[in-house]
């Protein structure tokens, strides 16, 4: 399995050889920030499936857990990669998604997460796994 995404100029490419260990819709205020929509996707990764190309920027801050949330994007463009946690390198949470795969199911959300700061308008499928904040 090879999985091919890149970000809107093309400066920053990876390549995903297994499928996300899970993937999760957010609902917090922070993503609909960085997702300027109701919630961003995000696709759990083992870092060794994953390897990336091109120029990369970070930022950090601190999320409800105490945990630093360091976001990687293109230096070129600004789109988001991918974020991780400087004291758990064993992920990646992936938040660039690839836009030819051709099974795309591999990036439905299975969990919503953060539903607390939902926005009223948008239903979650029924048989979707909520959580009305994050589970630790």
């Amino acid at each position: 399995m090879e999985i091919l995404g890149q970000c809107q100029c093309g400066q920053v490419s990876y390549v995903l050889t297994n499928k996300p260990l899970n993937v999760f819709a957010c609902h917090c205020k922070e993503c609909q920030k960085l997702s300027t929509s109701p919630f961003s996707i995000t696709a759990v990764i083992a870092s060794e499936d994953i390897t990336f190309q091109g120029e990369l920027k970070h930022w950090s801050r601190k999320a409800e857990s105490g945990n630093t949330n360091t976001a990687v994007f293109c230096a070129g463009c600004g789109n988001r990669i991918y974020h991780f946690n400087p004291d758990d390198t064993s992920t990646v949470k992936l938040k660039l998604k690839p836009v030819d795969c051709a099974d795309d199911i591999l990036f439905e959300p299975q969990i919503h997460v953060w539903v607390s700061e939902k926005v009223s308008w948008y239903q979650i499928p029924s048989h979707v796994t909520c959580f009305e904040k994050q589970p630790y």
